[in-house]
């Protein structure tokens, strides 16, 4: 059996393992706005990734001992390519179906979006090598080359699929550029072996036409299939929808959930309860109209700073937003206007409040957890001591915390663990939250305030009853305590966030 050209070899195998890892990586972005971006969600595209390939290599090796790999190379790029393709509408498709799923169906869409072209691609490698195999007595080093190169493939292109396309690109163009690159590969590499076999060219066949009807089919299900994002920003899929209820509102949807509401005429308004539940915090902090300074952890809309620059004249808001394609749609499409009393830091916000001096600011809002999304490293105990840290004496903290009953009912395990955490670090805390998610009979925002000082509960619930809409309880710090009792202290080594989190 004539061998590849070790160029060709090497190439094939590097575009392979690369391609493998590009679906892995843009995997993780397809399916985050349908079931979050948790632990859960990155454990089931790397094992069904690492299943696709254990598979796909098994099967190319089968395959190669009993057919000429040279009739099947290209084939094997071109349906990789039309799978990677169909990928996008498959996704879309079954996200909509399966959106917020348990595990079971968080597994389901990652083998949707990786197991088809992935295992396709796992089959290159060994029937390359099969080619390659032409002298028993370099075995080790053509296998050896070629794995080498495999890892090489894959190293690359999850250091530039990370670092450099998921910033530039969305990630249906990335998805659609692998798809044609696989597809061109494939068709090329046709041609070239049938000029240099000299063989007969393929005849038509029923198969051929399927697989051609295949792919144009699924072209045109991903022009039609249902497209969350309005903007996909290197951490979320982002969308702005018009409040047909009140002209000026705009409801920002982040990874598919209601994350932030903006009033444009009125910042005066705050549409989410748990917002009037801060609002009503940061009440106690100073007297009526008096300037602040305030840190938020978590950018979102801005509903906050710009309440407070709207009720607080004079007050000056930091706000540590991670993301900072997100901090230019709030610009173009939320109004938001950055000045010496706004003041934006994007990064990450443990590491920008690290270094922000100790006692320099009257209020920090951590508004950075969301629907089934929780950056674990923002909730710890060592978080907490950075918090205190920040806030001046007669500093007030709130935490918004979202979570679901447990099944069969009761509070939900997570807020139970956040609040034993912030318990840990401050000696003052309350839990605001409505009575029926106290009891566990519903999911909902919890609101958790901490200071260094007793905080003044009557007053809070004063403030929170001028909201009868929705109406939320103050749990003072006896009451917190025992809500919290048996909930773990979360730490740098220890915080299980997505597994604390049950959803229904």
């Amino acid at each position: 059996m004539r061998p590849l050209p070790g160029w060709l070899a090497a190439a094939l195998v590097f575009l392979a393992s690369g391609a493998v890892l590009v679906l892995e990586v843009v995997a993780l972005r397809l399916i985050g706005p349908y079931v979050g971006v948790t632990l859960q969600t990155s454990s089931s595209v790397i094992g069904v990734a690492l299943g696709a390939i254990a598979y796909g290599a098994w099967i190319g090796g089968w395959l190669a001992d009993r057919r000429d790999p040279r009739r099947l190379l290209a084939p094997a790029l071109v349906l990789a390519g039309i799978a990677t393709a169909a990928t996008l509408p498959l996704v879309r498709f079954a996200g909509e179906a399966l959106r917020g799923a348990a595990a079971g169906g968080v597994l389901m869409l990652a083998a949707v979006a990786v197991i088809p072209p992935a295992a396709l691609l796992s089959a290159v490698t060994p029937l390359v090598v099969k080619l390659q195999l032409g002298d028993l007595r370099r075995t080790g080093q053509v296998v050896g080359r070629l794995s080498s190169i495999g890892t090489l493939g894959g190293i690359t292109a999850t250091l530039v699929t990370g670092f450099i396309l998921v910033a530039a690109l969305p990630s249906s163009v990335i998805v659609l550029s692998l798809a044609v690159l696989l597809g061109a590969a494939g068709l090329a590499l046709g041609g070239y072996l049938y000029r240099r076999e000299r063989t007969a060219p393929p005849k038509p066949s029923r198969a051929g036409a399927a697989i051609v009807l295949i792919g144009l089919a699924g072209a045109g299900l991903a022009a039609v299939a249902p497209d969350p994002c309005d903007v996909e920003t290197a951490y979320h899929c982002a969308r702005v929808e018009v409040d047909p209820a009140r002209p000026t509102g705009r409801l920002l949807i982040l990874n598919s959930a209601r994350h932030s509401y903006v009033d444009l005429a009125d910042p005066r308004h705050l549409e989410f309860a748990y917002t009037r539940w801060i609002a009503a915090v940061a009440d106690l902090v100073a007297p009526p109209g008096a300037p602040i300074e305030a840190v938020h952890l978590g950018g979102g809309g801005f509903t906050l700073p710009h309440y407070l620059a709207a009720t607080r004249p004079g007050t000056r808001s930091t706000v540590l937003e991670l993301d900072g394609a997100l901090v230019e749609l709030d610009r173009a499409r939320l109004g938001l206007r950055i000045g010496p009393d706004l003041r934006v830091v994007v990064g990450d916000a443990r590491v920008n409040l690290h270094r922000r001096p100790g006692g320099s600011a009257d209020l920090i809002v951590g508004d950075a957890f969301g629907h089934l999304v929780v950056p674990w490293h923002l909730a710890t105990r060592q978080m907490m001591a950075e918090v205190r840290r920040v806030l001046r004496p007669g500093g007030v903290y709130a935490q918004n915390v979202i979570d679901y009953p447990r099944p069969g009912g009761g509070p939900g395990r997570f807020i139970r663990a956040e609040l034993a955490t912030v318990r840990a670090v401050f000696p003052h805390v309350l839990l605001v939250a409505p009575p029926a998610a106290i009891r566990g009979e519903v999911s909902a925002n919890f609101v958790i305030v901490a200071a260094d000082h007793p905080i003044d509960v009557a007053a809070l619930q004063r403030r929170l009853d001028g909201y009868p809409e929705e109406r939320a309880t103050v749990l003072a710090e006896g009451a917190a305590a025992d809500f919290a009792r048996g909930g773990p202290v979360l730490t740098d080594d220890h915080a299980p966030v997505d597994q604390l989190l049950v959803t229904p």
